[in-house]
C-alpha cells in the first residue's frame, strides 16, 4: 500500500504579504486627490502635482503606479465601483421605484461619473477585464432601476437605459481649469431639469430613437 508522508512539523507555508494599513491608506489618498485633480484641471495634469494633494512623496505615487496609465486604469475603476455601488443602494433602499432612480442619478453626478470621459481616450486600455466586470455591473445595476421604474408606471417608455447613461454623462462632465469641484448647485439643478423629464406621463414625443447599452457599446 502507498503511503504518504505527512507534511513536516512546522512546516512554514508560504504567505502573500499583505500590504501594510499605511500603505493602503497611502494609495487611497493618491486615488482620491487623483480623481480630484482630473475632474479639475483634465486627466494630463502632472502627477507630481497628485502626489503633493495626497501628501505623499513622488517616490510613493510611483511605487503604487508606475505610470499614469496605471494610475488612469484606477480612478476609472474606483469611480466606475462607487457609482454601481449608489446604485445598488438606491435599488435597496425601496420605496417608489423613480425616487431611487432619482437618488441613484444625483448620487452618480456627487461620483463626478462624467470625469472618466476624457480619461477614456488614447491609449487608454478600455477593454481590460476588471474595467469591463465593473462596467457589466454598473449596467446591471442601472438596468433594475429603470426596468423597475418602467414597470411601475413611473418612468416614460420612449426611453431606454443608455438615455440614462449618456445624460448623466454628459450633465456631470466637467469643463477643466473652471473650478469644477464647485458646480454641484448647477449640475444637480440640471439633473433634476432630465428627471422631470423622464417621469411618467411623458410630456413630449422624443426624436429618434431610445439609447440602448448596445448603441452605448458600439461607440466605445
Amino acid at each position: 500500500m502507498d503511503t504518504v508522508a505527512p507534511a513536516a512539523a512546522g512546516t512554514a507555508q508560504p504567505r502573500t504579504p499583505r500590504p501594510r494599513a499605511d500603505a493602503l491608506r497611502n494609495r487611497e489618498r493618491i486615488v482620491t486627490a487623483a480623481r480630484e485633480m482630473f475632474v479639475e484641471f483634465g486627466p494630463d495634469v502632472p502627477l507630481d502635482e497628485v502626489a503633493r494633494r495626497a501628501g505623499v512623496g513622488n517616490a510613493t505615487l510611483y511605487r503604487n503606479f508606475p505610470d499614469r496609465a496605471a494610475l488612469t486604469h484606477e480612478v476609472v475603476l474606483a469611480v466606475t465601483s462607487r457609482t454601481t455601488d449608489r446604485a445598488e443602494e438606491a435599488a435597496n433602499e425601496g420605496g417608489d421605484p423613480f425616487v431611487a432612480l432619482s437618488r441613484f442619478v444625483h448620487a452618480a453626478a456627487d461620483e463626478r461619473i462624467g470625469a472618466l470621459c476624457p480619461m477614456l481616450s488614447g491609449g487608454f486600455d478600455k477593454d481590460h477585464p476588471e474595467l469591463l466586470a465593473e462596467r457589466r455591473r454598473l449596467e446591471e445595476a442601472v438596468e433594475g432601476l429603470v426596468g423597475r421604474a418602467m414597470s411601475a408606471g413611473r418612468l416614460r417608455t420612449d426611453i431606454a437605459v443608455g438615455d440614462v447613461l449618456v445624460a448623466l454623462s454628459q450633465l456631470t462632465r466637467p469643463l477643466p481649469g473652471i473650478a469644477c469641484m464647485n458646480i454641484d448647485r448647477f449640475t444637480h439643478r440640471h439633473i433634476q431639469l432630465f428627471l422631470d423629464g423622464l417621469e411618467a406621463p411623458a410630456r413630449s414625443v422624443l426624436p429618434g430613437t431610445p439609447a440602448t447599452l448596445e448603441d452605448l457599446r458600439s461607440r466605445t
